[in-house]
């Protein structure tokens, strides 16, 4: 395979003093997508992780727990109704406060219900109603991301891009460690008043549903991103039909008539997915280890969130210090083999300080490669008319990993037991490594042009 490549005049920047790399993060506009990070990173843990802790608990085997990560499925097809949030104005909404903060205010309140839902529900009686409320809430959780993902793309001028990538990254991370680590306290601390343990997770979930409105009051308070303005105004004479099928067609036909659009498009599947693979196992795995639910709150979201903002940042240097390419080739190295911390964290045991150290390392690589990534998703996304759909269709290719070649991890791990799955789960990063030599060779990176990040 070939090596990550040096820095590039064409793409590296140089830094600006530390002073100006600070002051760009207060700007109004990078604050506003910092708290919407943090609204978008929320919700994807209560149908994920948290939910199989719950589950866990609650007697569920592990091969059902590995069957759950099926209910990612809304983000893994978002972008098939992220045509209609490009060019469907909503009732009300789009016209008190814009095309983008409306269709944010309208998502955020139907995540609201759709979190309230799944609180009443019991994964020990009815698995089925409990995967039922979960895929409502990865549904509106995934819509919000599709306005989320747009409007950070469009409100940022390039100047900001990186600050906004770096804060929106990082509140995000913070938004999962609220509905993880915050809900488990959460729980604990109902049952010590005497609450049964179904009623302390449905208030913790209440609780969750209540800081959705974080969001929404940012939706309130922003304004809308002048790219937006320009493509609503370009389009509001035509019938909302037209709209829908020129955003579909036009998104769609415009990316894929790219050069090597197919293999960009199995790279993106393919990247996170060694992170995937091993994620959706981590929270069973601790579980099994003999560490208790504290334990996981406060070290494995606790610990872990220091370690991913600072390997946030980490990956905001990486790439300025480097060619986006080469910057590819650090994270998604690092991300691979950070598993195999927890293949000897297996053989330790139940040991405390062993825990934040695999967590610290696996936390921090995974934060690098999610940042480079990112990015370039960013950059391949670069019209108005069509950001939230081809935004939307990059982010649910992404989410096929988690959802879909992840789903079979609970088995693998049966099977294996827990030191070989994470070698394998390091394994599964080489087709991914492999695509990414066959694009740099045949110059995709360099067709970019310069990548702000």
């Amino acid at each position: 395979m070939t090596a990550p490549g040096t820095t590039s005049p064409a793409s590296a920047t140089s830094a600006p003093n530390w002073r100006e790399a600070w002051a760009v993060y207060l700007q109004p506009r990078v604050l506003i997508v910092l708290l919407l990070g943090f609204s978008s990173g929320l919700p994807l843990a209560l149908s994920g992780s948290t939910l199989l802790v719950w589950m866990r608990e609650s007697g569920v085997d592990l091969g059902t727990i590995g069957l759950f990560a099926l209910v990612g499925t809304p983000y893994t097809l978002k972008f098939a109704w992220a045509p209609l949030v490009d060019a469907l104005h909503v009732p009300i909404f789009t016209r008190a406060f814009g095309r983008r903060r409306g269709w944010l205010g309208f998502s955020q309140l139907l995540l609201i219900g759709a979190i309230m839902l799944l609180a009443l529900t019991d994964p020990a009686r009815s698995p089925l109603f409990v995967a039922l409320g979960a895929l409502l809430v990865a549904t509106m959780s995934s819509t919000q991301d599709i306005v989320v993902d747009a409007f950070r793309v469009e409100s940022l001028p390039e100047s900001e891009q990186a600050a906004g990538m770096a804060s929106y990254v990082a509140a995000y991370r913070i938004g999962m460690l609220v509905s993880t680590a915050g809900v488990l306290f959460l729980v604990s601390a109902f049952e010590d008043t005497g609450i049964g343990r179904s009623s302390a997770w449905m208030w913790g979930y209440v609780a969750m549903a209540a800081l959705v409105l974080i969001g929404t009051i940012t939706a309130l308070a922003a304004t809308e991103p002048e790219q937006s303005v320009r493509a609503e105004a370009k389009t509001h004479d035509e019938a909302a039909f037209s709209r829908v099928m020129h955003a579909a067609i036009g998104a769609f036909s415009e990316f894929l008539v790219r050069k090597h659009a197919l293999t960009v498009l199995a790279f993106v599947v393919l990247f996170k997915l060694t992170d995937a693979f091993s994620g959706t196992m981590t929270a069973p795995f601790v579980i099994d280890l003999g560490f208790t639910r504290n334990d996981y709150a406060a070290i494995v979201k606790g610990v872990g969130l220091a370690a991913t903002l600072i390997g946030g940042f980490a990956g905001g240097y990486v790439a300025r210090r480097y060619s986006l390419v080469a910057s590819l080739w650090i994270g998604g190295v690092l991300q691979a083999i950070s598993n195999l911390v927890f293949a000897w964290l297996a053989f330790v045991g139940t040991n405390q300080w062993a825990l934040a150290a695999a967590i610290s390392a696996e936390n921090f690589t995974g934060a690098i490669g999610t940042v480079i990534f990112v990015a370039y998703l960013s950059a391949l996304c670069r019209n108005p008319l069509h950001t939230a759909t081809q935004y939307a269709l990059l982010t649910a290719l992404a989410a096929v990993g988690r959802t879909y070649l992840s789903s079979g991890a609970g088995y693998v791990a049966e099977a294996t037991g827990w030191p070989l799955f994470f070698v394998i789960s390091v394994a599964v990063a080489v087709p991914s490594l492999i695509l990414l030599t066959w694009l740099q060779r045949r110059g995709h990176f360099a067709a970019l042009g310069p990548v702000k990040v």
